[in-house]
């Protein structure tokens, strides 16, 4: 159930609604709009009847949702959510006019490794520093990261650079550390559809960057990011990183057909990683212009300084000048649909 205010509503009116919502065992889900405000509604406590709240002083009407995840769904919000993104003076927001460039290495390996790649994805552009602390993977044996000494880097170059932090939680027992250091939470694909994590970054105070997982369909998708909305964190920023498929050319099949169904079903902005959606250094480039050109709210791509010796990925990292050659081309392609960059020419050969 959907309950819409009325563009004159007071705050009283929406409480008055809450409350009542309350009252009947379900929670209520408040989304400020441009005009007004709706207000969703989540629960098992049984059905719901229109005529509940359509009396209610402020309320406009009350609308059945149809669709299964009812928090990120269109109907429940129609303009598309603005995702702000460490303090208001940092002035980042991911779903705004200016696309959310977030790069950096797979992993944090040493001080010197990160502190080299956010100086270059900085001077070209990016706004926030990707580097995983804590790295779930395939292989038992393989560098699984730093852990808080690998947060604690990343902390220093939010200081140092004002890069704000995208790292990985891995579990519910992890999220209480990593929400110390990290300006972004970020849950990988495989995940997705890890019920006790998600649940655990809906009750965080920090924005998600959910990553669709390794098979998972578009409802598969959006139902995950409804677990995290259901626990009352709105701020979720979804990313297509490629799917599974019999194709052997590239690591995975980067998806970008699902970047404009998702904005036709979902309010949250999506983004997306060509690094992993292909796996491979040359197709990141074509694949990142196609996914400005989409429509997509920004890029994650993984930058080494020295990515011939990285510890994880390195064969999908981009080299400094590629990923400064990436935001020169994304640059004017943004611009046809309206968007712009940070990526400045003359300031990047003005600096040493």
């Amino acid at each position: 159930m959907l309950v819409v205010m009325k563009p004159g509503a007071t705050d009283e009116n929406v409480a008055q609604v809450c409350r009542k919502i309350e009252s009947m065992g379900f929670r209520p889900h408040p989304m400020p709009g441009a005009l007004r405000t709706a207000i969703g509604i989540t629960g098992n406590s049984g059905p719901l009847e229109p005529a509940e709240f359509e009396t209610l002083p402020g309320v406009a009407e009350a609308i059945p949702v149809s669709k299964p995840y009812k928090l990120v769904s269109r109907e429940l919000k129609d303009e598309p959510s603005l995702i702000p993104v460490g303090p208001p003076e940092a002035g980042v927001v991911v779903g705004g006019p200016e696309l959310a460039i977030i790069a950096g290495p797979c992993a944090v390996e040493s001080r010197d490794q990160i502190f080299a790649a956010a100086d270059r994805v900085q001077r070209a552009g990016a706004r926030m520093l990707r580097g995983g602390a804590f790295k779930p993977r395939t292989s038992p044996y393989a560098f699984q990261g730093m852990g808080e000494e690998g947060l604690q880097l990343l902390a220093e170059v939010r200081r140092e650079f004002g890069l704000m932090i995208v790292t990985e939680t891995i579990d519910p027992e992890n999220c209480d550390l990593v929400e110390q250091y990290a300006d972004v939470l970020q849950v990988g694909a495989r995940n997705m559809q890890n019920f006790s994590l998600l649940k655990r970054v809906g009750r965080s105070k920090k924005p998600v960057l959910l990553k669709r997982g390794l098979s998972a369909t578009l409802d598969e998708f959006l139902m995950a990011a409804e677990y995290i909305l259901s626990e009352g964190n709105y701020n979720v920023i979804l990313c297509e990183r490629g799917v599974r498929t019999f194709a052997d050319h590239t690591r995975n099949t980067l998806d970008l057909s699902v970047i404009p169904a998702v904005k036709a079903a979902s309010h949250l902005p999506i983004i997306v990683d060509p690094s992993h959606g292909t796996g491979k250094r040359d197709k990141v480039l074509p694949l990142a212009r196609a996914a400005v050109a989409v429509g997509a709210d920004g890029l994650i791509v993984e930058v080494h300084p020295d990515a011939d010796h990285a510890r994880s990925d390195g064969y999908q990292s981009l080299y400094p000048d590629q990923f400064e050659g990436l935001m020169r081309e994304i640059t004017p392609i943004a611009a046809v649909l309206g968007r712009t960059t940070s990526f400045s020419p003359a300031e990047l050969a003005a600096r040493p």
